[in-house]
């Protein structure tokens, strides 16, 4: 999966900001099928087997964007900075128990199936999108392009310039950062492309987090095929769909070790596989702790 919980309203405030500081050294956007940031990806897609004319006009589509301001933000991203203890205010939980009655059926399924316990699955659609309501404004594809084609030299020095004025990273520690997020990327970008192609979506009308999760439960796109799971039976696995996403959610941590009466400490472990933060798994299991008390 997954991670992030990105895009929430605690750090709003401050990317705002971070967008004015560095919106005015942004270089010329070169995207398209002709442009330069995008030339050397698409080759290499191409290279690994993907249709070259389905590629060179998805890549020519004017939706097409290099991502810079989306992407920068994972070279001054701090999750120690998010406000996780807004999602136990009354209000949060008042959702969030309204949320378990609108769907008490796929949540049921899900905890028969894969013994998890609906008030955890809640509580991860809670942080992770407000319940759906906040399933993040970038497109998937973008990102994830973007990102991927950190790999190319140039493409990088440019977005070093990018984010020189507000990263504390040195220049090779961003260029280190920058090709590790780049071999990542390329292969949440060919699992993203796969799923587009398997289930016929138009892969930019997809919209995500800054870091290219996607959906209710925020799966990265390599989680899908393996952990996505259909939740209503139409035979997709669409993670837009509080069903598909409820049962993707308890298969994930199923898959991860997560088991009826399942002990405190091993509790934490399986939800430290779903965000590797130690902030969100304390929330996540103060959560569940609330919604399992009286209400």
């Amino acid at each position: 999966m997954h991670r992030n919980v990105f895009g929430l309203p605690a750090v709003l405030l401050f990317f705002a900001a971070f967008s004015l500081t560095v919106a005015s050294i942004a270089p010329p956007c070169l995207a398209g099928a002709d442009g330069l940031y995008f030339r050397t990806l698409q080759q290499q897609l191409m290279r690994d087997g993907f249709d070259g004319t389905w590629i060179r006009k998805l890549y020519a589509d004017p939706r097409i964007d290099f991502d810079m301001q989306g992407v920068s933000r994972y070279f001054v991203h701090s999750e120690g900075a998010l406000n996780y203890d807004q999602f136990k205010a009354p209000d949060a939980i008042l959702n969030a128990r309204r949320y378990m009655k609108a769907h008490k059926d796929p949540l049921a399924r899900a905890e028969r199936i894969h013994g998890v316990d609906r008030e955890v699955v809640t509580a991860i659609a809670l942080v992770e999108t407000r319940l759906g309501t906040y399933v993040g404004k970038r497109s998937v594809l973008n990102t994830l392009s973007t990102m991927a084609a950190l790999s190319d030299a140039k493409v990088r020095e440019a977005l070093r310039r990018y984010v020189q004025n507000t990263t504390r990273l040195s220049g090779a520690a961003f260029n280190h950062k920058a090709r590790q997020k780049s071999n990542w990327a390329y292969g949440e970008l060919t699992a993203f492309l796969r799923y587009v192609r398997a289930e016929n979506l138009d892969p930019l009308n997809i919209k995500g987090s800054y870091a290219g999760a996607m959906g209710i439960c925020q799966f990265i796109p390599s989680n899908i095929a393996p952990l996505g799971r259909d939740g209503n039976g139409d035979g997709r696995i669409d993670l837009f769909n509080h069903a598909d996403a409820i049962m993707s959610i308890a298969n994930y941590l199923h898959h991860n070790g997560w088991y009826p009466n399942i002990p405190a400490e091993r509790a934490y472990d399986v939800v430290y596989s779903y965000n590797h933060s130690s902030y969100y798994v304390n929330i996540i299991l103060d959560i569940v702790r609330i919604l399992k008390a009286p209400s």
